[in-house]
Formats: structure tokens, sequence, C-alpha cells
């Protein structure tokens, strides 16, 4: 067992958090990361995290600078590898919002001397200061448990903490400058100028289950496209471009394909200039969420309990059937959870959504006169 050093604020100079592996997940820890920074105003954070993550905090008011962890097939060396530049640099922190063992055993390798993460995967002697598991995890949203690491490294320093009482902020920062490079990809795939812009996501990186059916989407697609007037980007990431493909190619209109076009960095800030996100239960739902725009995500095995975009300009389409939510990755009957939401009632949210995007042109072009 490791002994378990005293903490004090002015101690603490260098911080490593170890970040999660999915986008979802790395975002819903941004209201945990602006937390730390509250509670260790003069210490500098650093972010470990994997390579595809620096285009979410390429303008991050909270964070330092990022170190990227890529651990690939390369195991036990690329893990020593980052080890020795955690050593390197004499974090006196290790933040550990990743669950894994080897999240741990990096920052006793990293010679870190606090080590603050969750008692889970058999980790507990490789912390100095082990968190048990909350009672209220299956109940609360995802960001709670994330900052609820937070709040106990704030009660280990202060005796009380704040850290959990205050409503989480998300918000993600897309400069001028990369909301104009957006706007010009945009228009060099087709979108037209003054035109509303529903983004679709219609992939998901880990699992098939998550997926609403392309033929939906394609229906919702021509349906926008031809009541509304609207611009449709089909977005995602490059292993989703069969998706996006299959789409496409049921649809009677032609949509501006992005998938596998754009980089994270890219992705976030087209989803800036988007008026309404639609997507299945993947990152882009968070990023879009923490971005402010209008996002319907649809559910199907998984439980937006803990894992919906948390944000007031989110919202869930849900048909649970009594199986859901199963957590499977494939469906092994009839998708029934998802073939239950029709493309109707999608276009009908996303017709009324896009209505309200008009009236606030019109009005700002009536300001302008």
């Amino acid at each position: 067992m490791f002994s378990k050093p005293d903490l004090k604020a002015e101690h603490i100079k260098r911080v490593v958090v170890r970040s999660t592996n999915w986008v979802g997940d790395v975002v819903m820890t941004i209201p945990a990361l602006r937390e730390l920074r509250r509670v260790l105003p003069n210490a500098h954070l650093t972010l470990a995290t994997r390579s595809w993550a620096v285009g979410l905090f390429d303008e991050a008011d909270f964070i330092d600078d990022i170190l990227i962890y890529d651990r690939g097939k390369s195991g036990v060396r690329a893990v020593m590898r980052q080890a020795g530049e955690w050593r390197r640099r004499r974090f006196d922190l290790a933040v550990l919002f990743q669950n894994a063992f080897e999240a741990a055993l990096l920052a006793v390798a990293g010679r870190v001397p606090i080590r603050l993460g969750y008692a889970t995967d058999g980790r507990r002697a490789l912390l100095t200061h082990p968190v048990a598991l909350p009672v209220w995890k299956s109940e609360r949203h995802e960001v709670f448990y994330y900052l609820n690491i937070v709040a106990e490294l704030e009660r280990l320093l202060d005796g009380t903490s704040q850290a959990l009482q205050r409503e989480p902020v998300f918000d993600l920062n897309v400069s001028t400058t990369r909301k104009d490079r957006a706007r010009e990809l945009l228009s060099a795939s087709g979108a037209r100028d003054n035109r509303p812009l529903v983004a679709l996501c219609p992939g998901s990186t880990n699992s098939r289950a998550k997926r609403w059916p392309a033929k939906f989407y394609a229906g919702l697609a021509d349906r926008i496209m031809t009541e509304t007037d609207a611009d449709v980007a089909l977005i995602g990431a490059a292993d989703e471009l069969d998706v996006s493909h299959e789409v496409a190619g049921l649809m009677r209109q032609q949509p501006l394909l992005l998938t596998g076009r754009t980089s994270l960095a890219e992705a976030v800030a087209v989803l800036s200039q988007a008026d309404v996100l639609v997507t299945n239960d993947t990152g882009p739902a968070h990023i879009a969420a923490a971005l402010n725009r209008p996002t319907l995500v649809i559910f199907g095995p998984t439980d937006p309990t803990t894992t919906r975009p948390y944000s007031s300009v989110a919202e869930v389409i849900r048909r649970p059937p009594d199986c859901a939510p199963c957590m499977l990755r494939d469906c092994p009957i009839d998708h029934r959870c998802m073939t239950a939401i029709s493309p109707d009632e999608v276009f009908t949210r996303v017709s009324s959504l896009v209505q309200t995007v008009d009236c606030h042109r019109d009005t700002e072009a009536q300001r302008q006169l």
C-alpha cells in the first residue's frame, strides 16, 4: 500500500489529468476540468489524451497544454514511453478520469506522488487517494461522475466542496477564424448562402445498434431539403463513411457529404454553424450541445438518463420497448427501439426548429435595415 501524502494546494504546481477515450465522454469531462481550474487556479494543468481530442481543446481556456497518449498496438512500450514523459515533467498530482487499471499504473510508473481516481478495476492499491464509486452512479448524469472526483479533491484540500453544487459549464470555444474556415468548407461543398443548415450524423463508431436506419435518415433528409429549403450535411468520422454513402444513395436530393472529410477540430467548427443537428447517441451530439446548437438525439439501446447531452438545447427522441435499454452493440432481434421512431416524428421537430431559425434571421435582417 502506498503512503498517503498530505494535500496542500500551494504545493501542487503541476497537474496531469488522464482523460477518457471516447468523444462523448471527453466532452462530459469539460465541467470537471473547469472546476479543477477553479480549485487549483495557480497550477499548470496538462491533459493527457488521445491525439484526436486536440481538436476539441484547440482554444480551451481551462487547461494549459495537452500531452498526447496514443497507446495503439504497442501496449506496454507505449505505457513506458508515456510514463517517462510524466517523470520528465515531474507532475505533483494525477487526476484520473479514466477508470482503467492502466491509468493508475501509468501514474505510478510516472512517479506522480499524489494519485486521485475511482477505486475501480482493481487499482485501489495504486492510488494514494482512492475515491469510492458514488451510490448514485446509475441514477445521475455522467457529468456528475467526473465532477465528483474534483469534488473529492476539493474536500481533501479545503474540507468542503462546491463542485457538485454548481451548474455544470460545457461551452466550447470556436474562434471567428475557425468559423470562417468552416463556412468556406461548407460553401465549397455546395452549401447555399443564407440558408439553414441541418447536420445529420447517421453513424456510430462503437455500436451498430445505436444507428437509426439509413433509409429513415434518407427520408428525413429529403423532406428537410424539399419542405424547409434547408441544406443537409452528412457528418461523421472516416469509419462511418459507409453509412453516409448508404444514406446519400437512398436519397432523391443531393446532400453535402462531409463524413470523413474533416478533422475533429474542423467538425467542431462546422457544427458551430449548424442550425440543427440530428444524430444517434454518439460524440457529435455532445459537441453540438456544448456549442449551444439545437440537437435532436435518437436513443435506442442506450440509457439517456446518464449519457444524454447535458444541455437545454438538446432533446432526446426515444420510443423504448420493454427490452430497452439493453446496451448491446448489435440487436439480436428486430431493432424495434429504433424502427419505432418514424422519420415523420423527427421531421416535425426539425421543421419547428428550422422555422425558429428563419424567424430569428428575419428579425435580425429587419434590425439591420
